[in-house]
């Protein structure tokens, strides 16, 4: 009788066996949706997250390139903010000039008019006002307003007369030259 039950129970055993296999495989059936569905998941928060940093190095990378411009935008504004006043300048030199260039005039008030034109100068080429040279005639900083035929003595593109100096602002032309060329 004992050997009836232990076939007995290897039956049950033998049974059992083969049923929580099937019930492991029904099972890993029904898990594989729900992994599935897991996988999607992980896989659609990996694309945000990715799409999330590059949108977020996209606007570091901006929030750079703005600040750079500032600075440089705010380099340009420094360098070139005596412009302006510059520009009402250069018409009280000329009348200087012209002032000096008076016959008649006592040494005194020429003197006086003298020291103001320098001191004016002096106070431009402090803020990086220089005048336009005038050793041959270029086009980016004079102006020619008459020509006068070129021969042996005076080539082409020669200045003959400066009618009016012509300033620049470190690399910035204020006003060209007005002069006359030899052509």
């Amino acid at each position: 009788m004992s050997e009836d039950i232990k076939k007995e129970k290897e039956e049950d055993v033998t049974q059992e066996a083969p049923s929580s296999e099937a019930e492991e495989k029904q099972q890993a059936q029904e898990a594989t949706p729900e992994e599935a569905t897991e996988k999607t998941e992980l896989a659609a928060a990996l694309e945000k997250v990715e799409d999330f940093e590059n949108k977020f190095l996209r606007a570091h990378a901006e929030m750079q390139n703005i600040q750079r411009r500032a600075n440089e935008e705010r380099q340009q504004l420094q360098k070139y903010r005596s412009q302006d006043l510059a520009k009402g300048v250069l018409p009280s030199l000329d009348n200087l000039e012209r002032a000096l260039a008076v016959e008649g005039l006592s040494d005194d008030v020429k003197k006086g008019i003298e020291m103001v034109q320098e001191s004016l100068l002096q106070a431009l080429k402090e803020e990086g006002v220089e005048e336009v040279p005038v050793d041959s005639f270029d086009h980016n900083f004079h102006m020619a307003v008459q020509t006068l035929p070129a021969d042996d003595d005076h080539p082409a593109d020669s200045i003959a007369q400066v009618l009016q100096k012509g300033y620049q602002l470190h690399d910035r032309l204020l006003r060209p030259a007005m002069v006359v060329v030899y052509n």
